[in-house]
């Protein structure tokens, strides 16, 4: 049987990095194996979920390169692929439960399971539902009845997790839980079951918030009558506070990521080394998580997550990207680019440095460097490198830099003490890009043109 795996995100909110990380093993592991990936749509929710949501997930998962074979925008065999359009499949699937004693139908109130639980909450026990309609045999079409799963009240339910290994659970922990609302509308286990039975799903891969729910899973699909997938509960992620990763870590949302200048490799990168290993390399390109990737690597507890690490990984790639890619993406030239692309750590900063020293007619000067590098004592010094320039800059870079450690040496000087002033004048700061190839970049023209407003600064 070829392997079929899913993720399934709710549109209440943004693709986070936790979602984010379970959809690359799933999809890492349909690659691998030649499988398919299924991406479905939990929008049972209705007064949360949303199409601007739904749209960010889709664009995130895009955005990182994670491609989905069946889903929205693609169809598929098992279409359609958001769950309030599958109502119909869970209400059959419902009634072949009661039908067979598995499941039945309940009308109890809101009022009386409310003064239940108040009841047990009094008397400091766990309130289960206490089977009241167990055998009413309520019939099709009773006002205001849910469906609830018939739980087995004896014995126990064991499965082999891929990543925590053998859990059992006690049959006697459960209640006889809603499947069904009233309006039709799953509960989230019944509808997970139901869609991975009719997408012939092989294999669970998702968070470990979900492990309670999975013995749950297990015996509808045994009630059901369908072989039970391959499950693997993926540990959460946790800030530097050892805390469960949120926005007062700072940014979770993929597209912020996208944003903030990172490429969609490095953040795939770091993801996958936040629960899986092989061995001590830390880079991998897509082509070799692909190939490498497998459960028994996948660690059992929480990783944290770093930004600095991401950021410095960023940077790593950035480095080892063509110049030509980080131009189209980042939309400045290709020139430019290469003089950033050992320093930058996102690609915001190559597109604020391109903004800040070449867009502009004059740069923004920022006043510390004004005070030490735009003296008195510096102008004839400037004044000089400005001749300088005008009868360099048609040989190039090299020969700008060769004649100004000539001046300087002339001079007895550093050869930052002439060029320091310099790149205040033409860049507005003493950090940037390497100053003979940003001058080359802006031209002849516009550099001179800046060196002259920044001789008129100096009284």
């Amino acid at each position: 049987m070829s392997v079929r795996v899913r993720f399934a995100p709710s549109p209440t909110g943004y693709l986070h990095i936790g979602g984010a990380r379970t959809a690359l093993f799933n999809w890492l592991w349909a690659r691998k194996q030649k499988g398919v990936f299924v991406l479905r749509i939990e929008d049972t929710d209705q007064s949360r979920s949303t199409q601007e949501s739904e749209k960010a997930i889709l664009d995130g998962l895009t955005w990182l390169g994670l491609d989905w074979d069946e889903g929205p925008l693609k169809g598929g065999p098992h279409a359609p692929y958001f769950q309030m359009q599958r109502l119909e499949t869970y209400r059959k699937h419902a009634e072949d439960l009661i039908a067979r004693g598995k499941a039945y139908r309940c009308d109890c109130s809101k009022e009386e399971l409310d003064r239940l639980r108040k009841e047990a909450e009094k008397e400091k026990r766990h309130f289960k539902y206490p089977g009241t309609c167990r055998n009413k045999n309520l019939p099709k079409g009773t006002p205001g009845a849910v469906v609830r799963f018939r739980m087995p009240e004896e014995g126990s339910t064991t499965f082999k997790d891929l990543v925590k290994g053998e859990i059992t659970t006690p049959h006697k922990e459960f209640q006889d839980e809603v499947i069904l609302r009233a309006d039709g509308v799953p509960l989230y286990n019944f509808g997970a079951v139901v869609d991975d039975i009719e997408m012939k799903i092989t294999m669970v891969a998702r968070g470990d918030d979900h492990v309670v729910n999975t013995p749950r899973q297990i015996l509808m699909y045994q009630a059901l009558e369908y072989p039970v997938p391959v499950f693997a509960h993926l540990p959460m992620i946790l800030g530097s506070d050892k805390q469960r990763l949120s926005k007062r870590h700072g940014a979770v949302s993929v597209l912020q990521y996208r944003d903030d200048g990172y490429l969609p490799g490095a953040l795939v990168n770091y993801l996958v080394r936040l629960g899986w290993s092989h061995g001590d390399q830390e880079m991998f390109t897509i082509p070799e998580l692909i190939e490498k990737f497998d459960w028994e690597h996948v660690g059992a507890t929480a990783g944290v997550f770093n930004p600095e690490k991401l950021a410095w990984l960023n940077q790593q790639w950035i480095k080892m990207t063509p110049p030509s890619e980080l131009a189209k993406a980042c939309g400045v030239p290709e020139k430019f680019v290469a003089l950033m692309q050992e320093r930058a750590r996102t690609l915001n900063e190559i597109r604020d440095a391109y903004r800040a020293y070449i867009e502009p007619q004059m740069p923004e000067y920022d006043e510390k460097a004004v005070k030490k590098q735009l003296t008195a004592e510096t102008k004839p010094l400037l004044a000089e490198a400005r001749d300088l320039i005008g009868r360099t800059f048609d040989q190039g870079p090299q020969a700008m830099e060769h004649a100004f450690r000539e001046l300087a040496e002339k001079k007895g000087l550093g050869l930052g003490k002439l060029a320091q002033p310099v790149r205040t004048a033409v860049t507005g700061t003493t950090v940037s890009p390497p100053l003979f190839e940003t001058i080359a970049l802006l031209g002849k023209e516009k550099a001179l043109r800046r060196i002259d407003a920044a001789l008129e600064k100096i009284k």
